[in-house]
């Protein structure tokens, strides 16, 4: 393996050291950030996020709350519930987490949010912020992707203020909380941007973005969906993907991304790991960004 394996768990502890700080000033103002979590059904990924999500919380001395639904669950019951948690005040962000059952609507869902409670940014009005590049919130997951990779570029002597420029950055995955804002950052960054999803795949031309690109951003929820044979050398490898396998002869449950790491870490000058990449930043920017809220908040209490 040639790459450099870009260890998420240090850089989250220096997030990490940036969020306590923000926590004790808002505490030292009287100001207690609440965050609440939807969880409908019974999905391994989803229930894993929502331990740490819980985890981290207690530790920053954030107020939480873990709301979890059942898969069979009535689309007005999953409306009302997040109704609730916006009349409550205690509560500063909102976090639904995905995927929803089919009966539930992605949209309406995050519709019926509070815009300032929307903490991943997926309501239209903070989607449409973001867009034009004066955001409210960034989305956790693709902020924490742009942390990492500026973090990466600066620790390799590089400049991430001009680094990307005309660099071909491609996402695999579209969906509205990963791959659609990450596309918005990316061009915010000067990069031009290739959106790859389902269709690019069922065309068969998703090796034909790849292989082009500087930097990759796999976020598909597929297992190893790209390979070596599909990147080329030195590229920065950015793995999204938290994938449930079940090893055949142990019958154990582990975690693995959407990269197949061992052969794309041959040709990548950097990739991150599954897990201990991205994720460990994700967790604690969204509690970054639940505090953000409860700041904000604050300053327009009446």
């Amino acid at each position: 393996m040639s790459a450099t394996v870009i260890d998420g768990t240090r850089l989250s502890d220096e997030l990490r050291a940036e969020v306590e700080r923000e926590a004790a000033a808002l505490g030292a103002a009287g100001i207690r950030p609440g965050l609440a979590t939807v969880l409908v059904g019974e999905d391994y990924a989803a229930q894993a996020y929502e331990r740490r999500v819980r985890r981290l919380a207690d530790e920053l001395g954030c107020r939480y709350v873990g709301e979890q639904l059942g898969a069979d669950v009535e689309e007005a019951d999953a409306l009302a519930l997040v109704g609730k948690l916006n009349a409550d005040p205690r509560i500063s962000g909102i976090l639904i987490l995905r995927p929803l059952p089919p009966q539930v609507s992605e949209e309406h869902l995050y519709r019926q949010l509070d815009p300032l409670k929307d903490v991943e940014a997926v309501h239209p009005e903070n989607a449409g912020l973001l867009a034009l590049g004066e955001p409210r919130y960034t989305p956790s997951t693709p902020a924490s992707v742009f942390w990492l990779l500026d973090r990466y570029v600066e620790e390799s002597g590089r400049d991430p203020a001009t680094f990307y420029n005309g660099l071909d950055l491609v996402l695999v995955g579209r969906s509205n909380n990963v791959g659609k804002p990450a596309l918005w950052l990316g061009l915010a960054r000067g990069a031009t941007v290739v959106s790859c999803h389902r269709f690019t795949a069922q065309a068969g031309r998703l090796e034909e973005h790849t292989s082009r690109a500087d930097v990759l951003v796999v976020a598909a929820g597929v297992p190893r969906v790209v390979t070596g044979a599909m990147v080329k050398e030195g590229v920065l490898a950015i793995d999204v993907g938290i994938n449930p396998v079940t090893d055949e002869e142990t019958g154990k449950v582990r975690l693995v991304g959407d990269l197949d790491f061992e052969s794309v870490a041959e040709k990548a000058e950097a990739i991150t790991p599954v897990p201990g990449g991205v994720g460990p930043i994700t967790d604690v920017w969204l509690l970054k960004n639940a505090i953000e809220a409860a700041r904000l908040r604050s300053r327009l209490a009446p």
